[in-house]
């Protein structure tokens, strides 16, 4: 696929949370295509200490308005660089990057779908379960988060499927892990897709293992150049180590060394 170098102006910043921005991008040229689980890398100016760009998740594509979707945590100089952007800014960025999740083919929509998001990890899931929507598969989300602050865009989730959600202080949903769900014991999933906090997608991974179900897992390993060039994010696989950015940030769990 090819990838394009963009100076995307932004339409809309908007604070869901005090770590946590919504930045709605658009450009002059029709978007390019993106794969629900790819990323872009993001040129970061106005910090001192910030001098590599910063990968982030494709939250969401809107063809419509031409606008492409990031959801920023707000962890360090760079990040909280990019969520002070106004209105107007532009931001330069590369894009697609990666690869992406593995849509089923058409004629399997009646196969059991389940996203599994964890904190920050919840954003490509957006734009996979908007994607899956269209094709016309019906697709479960199981959120997990600390608390129902740190749960991002639920009334967008909720236009693709049917939401389930654990936090660990059990103020929204089921109480504990993803893993705990009930979900997972009333329904034979065929298909489990997940993005988070590595400790979140082995426990995923494990499970999906022990009940023979095909999953797909996104890392979110450190990245700075997006091509394959700096070996930053390189992650032992059955085959070696192979660049996270180039050959992920998408893998099915048999491909790695996890479940070992």
């Amino acid at each position: 696929m090819k990838k394009y170098v963009l100076n995307m102006k932004v339409t809309e910043n908007l604070r869901l949370h005090t770590n946590y921005c919504l930045l709605k991008l658009t450009t002059d040229e029709v978007l390019p295509e993106m794969l629900p689980g790819q990323f872009v890398n993001i040129l970061v100016e106005g910090s001192s200490r910030t001098f590599l760009r910063r990968p982030i998740s494709i939250n969401y594509v809107d063809r419509k308005k031409n606008e492409l979707w990031l959801l920023i945590q707000l962890i360090g100089d760079g990040t909280r660089q990019m969520a002070k952007s106004q209105v107007g800014d532009h931001l330069n960025m590369m894009l697609p990057l990666g690869n992406g999740f593995g849509i089923p083919e058409n004629g399997l929509q009646d196969q059991k779908l389940l996203l599994i998001g964890g904190g920050v990890g919840t954003a490509p899931m957006l734009y996979l379960g908007a994607t899956l929507k269209e094709m016309g598969f019906e697709s479960k989300f199981l959120l997990g988060a600390r608390s129902k602050e740190d749960l991002m865009q639920l009334d967008e989730f909720e236009k693709y499927g049917n939401v389930y959600i654990t936090t660990e202080d059990g103020t929204l949903g089921e109480q504990g892990y993803v893993t705990d769900h009930s979900v997972l014991k009333e329904t034979q999933f065929d298909k489990i897709f997940t993005c988070g906090p590595k400790p979140m997608m082995v426990a995923v991974a494990r499970y999906a293992n022990s009940q023979a179900i095909n999953c797909e897992v996104s890392l979110e390993n450190t990245m700075a150049c997006g091509i394959g060039a700096c070996l930053c994010c390189v992650e032992k696989t059955h085959k070696g180590n192979v660049c996270v950015c180039t050959e992920g940030p998408v893998f099915n769990i048999e491909k790695l060394t996890w479940l070992n």
